[in-house]
């Protein structure tokens, strides 16, 4: 093939950080968009010069009219799992927006389907491909702080005032809060740079009177006896993301972007970070197209799914049964 032809499924704003990176390859050419709503495909069109894509408004349309090799998937939560399931079903490789669906039951379903029909199927934890966060992956990987013992991932934004209305806080789309949104980048980190496995989790949440959980604050027991604390914070003024890691010989701390490791008694070290090579979308293309293996699988997706269905069950929290969202 000359080019890899690309579907993008939802257009609102985190589709055009997509359609970004993949007008950036000169072996992709976008060739189809579905979205509901007219103005979002306009809109996507306008700023990427996308002049004779062709426009639906309902993703079977799409796939049943057009040539694909590849769907990007950025539409809410809870449709994630039968969008693609019928992508691949219809011949196509499949990049999904986090979360990768909202249950381990659909997750893993998902990844059955992949392997039978022998699809890529990767998951745009976008964090995987950034400096800080690789450099802290592996500092942790090769001792630098020693015998991991505990984690702090803290992330606070303005999401409960800047969502009010829109889809992701309504259950039946969203499949949940801030957790299973912004929360879940949080997530992945933490399971990413530790490589851990939760055993046991303990949560307290608040909606503050929104259709779903805004705050949470959640202890976590890890194998290897490493405890962790995930505080992901949906009514807060502002967005500021940390993490520390703390092991038997240092610590790194992350807060904002800045990455430092600390000792005991010793001055702080600004480490030096790696260069960026690739991005969620290109390492997906470069993964159809056989030059390296999927970066962020399936399989590593629904461990953040799996962590997160952990959590809403130990609040006793179902936003996806009727009646159920209830926390104050």
């Amino acid at each position: 093939m000359d080019k890899i032809r690309i579907g993008i499924i939802g257009t609102g704003g985190i589709a055009h950080w997509h359609a970004r990176q993949l007008t950036e390859l000169d072996y992709v050419e976008i060739c189809a968009i579905t979205d509901p709503s007219t103005d979002n495909r306009e809109s996507i069109i306008s700023d990427y010069h996308l002049d004779g894509v062709r426009q639906f408004v309902e993703h079977r349309e799409m796939l049943e009219n057009t040539e694909l090799d590849a769907v990007v998937i950025c539409s809410p939560h809870t449709l994630h799992f039968q969008q693609a399931m019928d992508a691949m079903s219809s011949g196509c490789h499949v990049l999904l927006e986090k979360p990768m669906a909202c249950s381990e039951e659909e997750a893993q379903k998902l990844i059955d389907t992949a392997e039978k029909l022998k699809k890529v199927l990767q998951v745009s934890y976008q964090r995987h491909f950034q400096p800080e966060f690789l450099f802290i992956r592996d500092a942790i990987a090769r001792g630098e702080i020693g015998k991991l013992t505990s984690v702090t991932a803290s992330l606070y934004q303005e999401w409960g005032q800047g969502t009010t209305g829109s889809w992701r806080q309504k259950p039946a789309l969203s499949g949940g809060g801030m957790l299973m949104d912004s929360g879940s980048h949080i997530v992945d980190v933490l399971l990413w740079t530790t490589g851990l496995s939760p055993e046991k989790v303990t949560t307290q949440m608040q909606q503050h009177h929104s259709p779903v959980e805004l705050d949470s604050f959640t202890s976590i027991r890890f194998e290897n006896n490493v405890v962790a604390g995930l505080n992901i914070v949906g009514y807060a003024p502002c967005w500021h993301e940390t993490y520390i890691f703390c092991g038997d010989n240092g610590g790194i701390f992350y807060d904002n972007g800045k990455v430092t490791i600390r000792r005991l008694g010793e001055e702080p070290i600004i480490p030096k970070l790696p260069e960026q090579t690739t991005n969620q979308d290109k390492s997906f293309i470069d993964a159809i197209l056989g030059k390296h293996e999927v970066m962020v699988p399936g399989q590593f997706a629904k461990e953040v799914v799996k962590l997160t269905e952990m959590i809403y069950e130990a609040a006793g929290y179902e936003p996806l049964k009727s009646g159920k969202s209830s926390l104050i």
